[in-house]
């Protein structure tokens, strides 16, 4: 019986995930017509509306999450042991798996000194942010507010360099008398994604904790390993959509703004709402993993001037696979 009931919570588990894609995946199809009509420049696209679009499966398993602790349907350490791997394992996946297969598709990245200054090293900072506030083993209600109010004044530094260039197209399109695409349908369409994602993310955390249960593997590690590939999803299908359209500067902005989101935005609103637990294996290997791979590439840019090659990308790759082999054997239990 004990076997039946673990299958079926990994079937739930697997038609949660793809429904949540799927739901994420019309969304931001959807907000893609607003911002081209708006005009917004590829990269804050990418890195202030992209990336925070893209981040709504974390953002809304985090929501769940800290409802569900609120009410009593979820275990306090196991939904914020689940909720974070998968907030932390979707970030640590996009940074070295994700960026090096864009990059193998693409041929080559080139990071300027600007994107640098205003994206790359604020990424690596959000990072160490949470780390610092969960080394105690507690995110408070203080630290969301801390993460999510440097979103808010992070949000507010883009749009004042991009303001002028909104305006200017906002202007352009009423002299065309072009119509905003924000249509009843679209926007039927949009809330029902939201509503579909919601309700997939429910289910699989109740799921993920069954199997937390069962199994006695750690909550944190369920979300790295796959709530956090899953999540991920979005952001990948993005950054190759970017691609084909030859639009490299919105894939890397997608890609490292939903680096800054899923700390700031989904890990600061749950903690706001809810506070959560903070396992040992997320503060002493995954949040420092994603701090040394962020560092180790940072430098590899400062070296080659911003160019990321197919060399560059197969280690990235090599990374991923070494931090997950390395969570599967010291770290399997919170």
């Amino acid at each position: 019986m004990a076997l039946i009931g673990l299958a079926l919570n990994v079937a739930i588990v697997a038609a949660a995930v793809l429904l949540l894609v799927a739901s994420s995946e019309k969304a931001v199809k959807k907000i893609g017509h607003l911002l081209h009509y708006y005009g917004f420049s590829a990269s804050f696209a990418g890195l202030a509306i992209m990336a925070t679009v893209t981040s709504l499966p974390e953002i809304l398993t985090h929501l769940t999450a800290s409802a569900g602790i609120l009410s009593g349907t979820l275990d306090y350490g196991i939904a914020s042991s689940t909720a974070l791997g998968a907030n932390i394992g979707s970030d640590v996946i996009q940074q070295t798996l994700i960026l090096g297969l864009v990059v193998l598709l693409a041929g080559k990245f080139v990071f300027k000194k600007d994107f640098l200054k205003t994206a790359y090293l604020p990424m690596i900072g959000t990072t160490l942010m949470t780390l610092f506030l969960g080394w105690d083993g507690t995110l408070s209600r203080a630290d969301g507010l801390i993460l999510f109010g440097t979103f808010v004044l992070y949000m507010g530094y883009l749009y004042r360099r991009e303001s002028s260039h909104v305006h200017e197209a906002v202007e352009r399109h009423k002299k065309q008398h072009r119509k905003r695409p924000w249509l009843k349908k679209d926007l039927a369409i949009l809330i029902a994604s939201f509503a579909l994602m919601l309700a997939s993310a429910s289910l699989l955390l109740s799921s993920a904790e069954e199997i937390v249960l069962v199994t006695g593997l750690g909550g944190s590690l369920i979300g790295v390993i796959t709530l956090g590939v899953a999540s991920a999803a979005p952001e990948f299908f993005t950054a190759v959509s970017a691609i084909r359209h030859k639009n490299l500067s919105l894939s890397l902005g997608t890609l490292i703004g939903s680096n800054i989101t899923n700390p700031l935005v989904a890990i600061g609103l749950g903690a706001l709402i809810s506070t959560y637990y903070v396992p040992r294996p997320l503060l002493l290997w995954d949040l420092p993993m994603e701090t040394v791979t962020a560092a180790i590439l940072l430098l590899y840019l400062l070296r080659t001037k911003g160019k990321l090659r197919k060399l560059g990308a197969i280690y990235l790759i090599g990374l991923y696979i070494f931090y997950i082999a390395v969570r599967l054997v010291l770290f399997p239990v919170d």
